[in-house]
C-alpha cells in the first residue's frame, strides 16, 4: 500500500481559516491532516497554490469510453437524449467485466488529473447482456472498486436500483436488462457491495441510489431509503421534459414536487440534474438540506436544459459537480460552463458571484461543500481531522501572473484550465505528480487496448 505523504508545504494555501502563506501541512499515516500552520520554512512536498479537492459526485463510469463517438446526428431530424440514450444501451451491450475495469480506470484517472480526489460511482450496469446474473451478484461492482483501487481515486459506490421501463411499469427491454433487479433482489446484490466494500480502506464507503422515478416505483423508492438507512441517497430527476410530462401524467405532479410532497429531503439525499423545475419547486428545495447534483458539460452535450441557478443560489440552496457521462473530464471546465450558462439566461455577469466573495471563489466553494455532503467523505477543508484530499496549482503560470487570493480561483476557472493543476493527493496519497497520474502510461494502454477491441465489436 502507498503510504501518504507526510507533509506538505505550499506558498500559498486556501486553509479552513482562508488564504494563507508558507503553509505547513502535516498528514498522518491514515491520510488525515494532523496539523496546519502558516509562515513555516520550507520542508516535505513543495507546491505553489494548495487547495482542497473537490469530490465527483456523480459518474457513469463505462459512458467514458462512449467519448467522441456520439456527435453526429441520428436519422431522428430533432437528435435528442433520448436517441444518444439508444446508442448507449447498443454500446453497453458489448461490455464485459474486464472492459468496465479498465474503462473505470481510465477515467478514475482523467479525474485525479483534473482536480477530484473521490467519486461518487451511480453504477447501474450489473448484469450479463441478457438480464441473467454473474455468477458473483456483484461482480460489476467489484471491478469498479478494483478499477478504484488501481486509479487510487477514493469512491463512494453507488449501486442503482433499477425495475422498470417507465412510470407505467413495462417491463425492461434490450441493453436495459442488464440495469434490472426486483427490491428484493437489490437488496441482495446490495449486501455482497457493501460486504466488499468493508473490506476496503476507510477511504471506501457505500449509499444507494434508485435509478430516477421513471425507472423505479414509488414504494420501492422508500424501500430503497430504509435500506440506505443514513447512507448516501441519490437518485435522477427532472432530467428531461418528456420524463417530467411522463411523471406528471402518472404521479399527478412534476417530479421534484413529488419527492418533496412524499419524502424527508435531508443531507443524505442528492438530486442529481434537477434541470426541469418551476421557481416553487427550486424554492422549495432549496430550502430543504439536499444536495443537487449538477453536471454543465454533461447537461450541455445531451441538450438537458439550464438548471435554475441564480434562484436557487439566492435561496441558499446546496449543490456539487458530477462529470456524469465522462465525455469530458474537466472540473474548471464544469464550473465556468455553470457560471456561462446562468450568464446567457439570466443576461447578467458574475451570476454566481455574491458581496464580498469572487465568482470563482462561490463556485469553489459550493462544489467543496456539495461534492462533501452528497458522497458523505471527510473531506473539503485544509484543516485538522479532514481527509488530505488536495489539489496543487502552478503558481508560476503566466494566468496568475497579477493575481492573487479568490482571483487564482477565478483566473484558474474562466482563464486557465485544468492544465494549471500540478498535483493531486487523495487521502494524501500524491497521485498526480507535474499534472500526470503516477500510473498512467500502464491505464492508457490497458484502455487503449480495451477500447480498440471493444469497438471492433460494434
Amino acid at each position: 500500500m502507498v503510504k501518504p505523504d507526510s507533509s506538505i508545504w505550499a506558498q500559498h494555501a486556501l486553509t479552513a481559516d482562508g488564504w494563507q502563506t508558507d503553509v505547513s501541512v502535516q498528514v498522518d499515516s491514515n491520510g488525515i491532516i494532523s496539523e496546519v500552520r502558516a509562515n513555516q520554512k520550507r520542508v516535505g512536498d513543495c507546491v505553489g497554490i494548495l487547495l482542497p479537492a473537490v469530490a465527483n459526485l456523480h459518474s457513469h463510469a463505462f459512458q467514458r469510453a462512449m467519448a467522441g463517438l456520439t456527435e453526429s446526428r441520428g436519422p431522428d431530424p430533432k437528435d435528442t437524449f433520448w436517441s444518444w440514450r439508444k446508442l448507449m444501451y447498443s454500446f453497453l451491450q458489448k461490455l464485459t467485466p474486464n472492459d468496465v475495469e479498465s474503462i473505470a480506470t481510465f477515467g478514475q484517472m482523467q479525474m485525479l488529473e483534473a482536480g477530484y480526489a473521490s467519486v461518487g460511482e451511480f453504477h447501474y450496469l450489473h448484469h450479463q447482456s441478457d438480464g441473467s446474473h454473474y455468477g458473483q451478484r456483484a461482480e460489476m461492482s467489484e471491478r469498479i472498486i478494483s478499477a478504484a483501487n488501481q486509479s487510487g481515486i477514493g469512491l463512494t459506490l453507488l449501486p442503482v436500483l433499477y425495475e422498470q421501463g417507465g412510470c407505467d411499469g413495462r417491463a425492461l427491454t434490450g441493453g436495459q436488462k442488464r440495469f434490472g433487479n426486483s427490491i428484493d433482489e437489490f437488496e441482495k446484490l446490495y449486501s455482497d457491495a457493501q460486504t466488499m466494500i468493508s473490506e476496503q480502506s476507510n477511504q471506501f464507503s457505500i449509499g444507494v441510489a434508485p435509478h430516477s422515478l421513471r425507472a423505479v416505483a414509488p414504494d420501492s423508492i422508500g424501500l430503497a431509503k430504509q435500506l440506505a438507512g443514513a447512507k448516501p441517497f441519490h437518485i435522477h430527476v427532472a432530467e428531461q421534459l418528456a420524463e417530467v410530462e411522463e411523471i406528471q401524467a402518472t404521479l399527478n405532479a412534476r417530479p421534484v414536487q413529488w419527492l418533496l410532497d412524499n419524502h424527508d429531503l435531508d443531507t443524505t439525499w442528492c438530486l442529481i440534474h434537477a434541470t426541469q423545475m418551476l421557481p416553487d419547486e427550486t424554492k422549495e428545495l432549496a430550502r430543504t438540506c439536499a444536495t443537487v447534483g449538477l453536471c454543465p458539460i454533461t447537461e450541455s452535450n445531451l441538450g438537458d436544459g439550464i438548471f435554475n441557478g441564480a434562484l436557487y443560489d439566492q435561496c441558499g440552496g446546496s449543490w456539487g459537480i458530477g462529470t456524469d457521462s465522462n465525455v469530458r473530464i474537466a472540473l474548471s471546465e464544469e464550473l465556468r460552463t455553470l457560471e456561462y450558462t446562468q450568464r446567457l439566461i439570466e443576461h447578467s455577469r458574475a451570476v454566481f458571484a455574491h458581496k464580498n466573495r469572487s465568482c470563482g471563489r462561490v463556485l469553489f466553494d459550493a462544489a467543496l461543500a456539495g461534492g462533501v455532503q452528497a458522497l458523505q467523505r471527510n473531506s473539503g477543508s485544509i484543516s485538522a481531522g479532514r481527509s488530505a484530499d488536495l489539489l496543487a496549482l502552478d503558481v508560476t503560470s503566466a494566468d496568475f501572473t497579477v493575481t492573487k487570493n479568490d482571483q487564482w480561483l477565478d483566473a484558474w476557472i474562466f482563464a486557465g484550465d485544468d492544465r494549471l493543476i500540478t498535483d493531486v493527493w487523495s487521502a494524501g496519497v500524491k497521485l498526480v505528480r507535474n499534472g500526470t497520474h503516477v500510473d498512467r502510461s500502464r491505464i492508457v494502454q490497458r484502455y487503449q487496448t480495451t477500447l480498440t477491441s471493444l469497438l471492433a465489436k460494434l
